[in-house]
Formats: C-alpha cells, sequence, structure tokens
C-alpha cells in the first residue's frame, strides 16, 4: 500500500513538473516571436511612410506654373516659394523623409535585438516628433489649398486654381501624400507603444 502511495505521489508530481515546464516554454518562445515581428512590421511601415513624404515635398518642390498671357509691366506666375506655408511644408516634410531614411538601421537594430528597449524608446521619441511636423505642416497647407481652391469672400480672396489649374493641382497632391505620411506615423507610435509595453 505504501507503494501505490509513493507511486501516485510521483505521478502527482511529474505532471505538474511536466505542466510547469511547459508553461515555461509556452510564455518564452512566443514573446520572442512577438517582439521581432512587431519590428519587421515597424521596419515596413517606416519604409512606406517615408516615399508618401518623400513625394510631398517633391512635388511642393515642383509646384510651378506661369499662365501664358502677360503685360508689359506683370508676368502671372504661382510657385510655392510665393507662400511661406508652403515653404514650411517643403521644408518640414523634408526632413520627416530624411528622418523616416536615418531611422531604417535603427529600425534594423530592434529586428535583431527585438527586447533592446534604448533603440525602441529613441524611435519612439523621434517618430512622435515627426508626427507632429508632418502633421502641423500638412494642415497648415491644406488651409491654404483649401483658399487657392475656394477663396474667401468676407476677405475678399479669391480663388486662384481656376487660372493656376496645374499649381493647384500638384499642391493638393502634395498635401494628400503628406496626409498618408501622417497616418503611417501614427502607425509606428502605436507600433513602437506597442512593444514597449508587453516588455
Amino acid at each position: 500500500m505504501s507503494y501505490k502511495e509513493s507511486v501516485t505521489v510521483d505521478v502527482a508530481e511529474t505532471s505538474y513538473a511536466a505542466k510547469s515546464g511547459k508553461g515555461k516554454l509556452t510564455m518564452a518562445t512566443p514573446k520572442g516571436k512577438y517582439h521581432k515581428g512587431i519590428s519587421i512590421i515597424d521596419f515596413i511601415v517606416r519604409l512606406c511612410a517615408m516615399v508618401p513624404a518623400l513625394a510631398a515635398a517633391a512635388a511642393m518642390g515642383t509646384s510651378d506654373e506661369t499662365l501664358p498671357f502677360f503685360t508689359q509691366f506683370f508676368q502671372f506666375q504661382a510657385s510655392y516659394d510665393d507662400l511661406p506655408t508652403f515653404q514650411f511644408f517643403l521644408i518640414a516634410m523634408a526632413i520627416v523623409a530624411g528622418y523616416l531614411f536615418l531611422s531604417l538601421p535603427f529600425s534594423i537594430v530592434t529586428i535583431v535585438r527585438p527586447f533592446a528597449a534604448a533603440p525602441r524608446l529613441l524611435l519612439l521619441t523621434l517618430d512622435t516628433v515627426a508626427l507632429v511636423l508632418a502633421t502641423s505642416a500638412g494642415a497648415a497647407a491644406a488651409a491654404i489649398v483649401y483658399l487657392a481652391h475656394n477663396g474667401n469672400s468676407n476677405t475678399n480672396w479669391l480663388a486662384i486654381c481656376q487660372q493656376f489649374g496645374n499649381f493647384c493641382q500638384e499642391a493638393s497632391g502634395a498635401v494628400v501624400a503628406s496626409l498618408v505620411a501622417v497616418v503611417l506615423l501614427v502607425f509606428l507610435v502605436l507600433i513602437s507603444g506597442l512593444a514597449l509595453k508587453r516588455r
């Protein structure tokens, strides 16, 4: 009878050890895969965000139109450098695109070392700064584009897009591209925050 009791105790200890050992394995392995998967997604989204940011800066920088008619003293021309808001937009989106390119090595570090907190925290901070910069530039340029399309009768601001159609089209495209970059930057901030939260 004592043999049966010892067998019962041994079986209970063995099953408990198996369960605890199994629990340790299931907690450790998926956690590493989870962080590595988030880092890979971060790298892909970072590449995707760089494209519209660079496209927005390029489209705004090439927005220029001269009307075919002119007088002896006046030539009717519209360019991005005529408006300080568009100049700020161009500089801001160029900075955001440059930052996204320079941040790629740090994103690769988070793939190789998915549990490293320092690069992830640095990316989260700089991504937030880039998000604020891109949002402010896009919002300011969107307001000017809206006035260019619709004008404002209360302040006697005339809509110029009927005359400068190509200029307004390029500026509008640049604003849309910047908003796409803003959405992707929001995803980058969320991804970094989620990765830091699960540590």
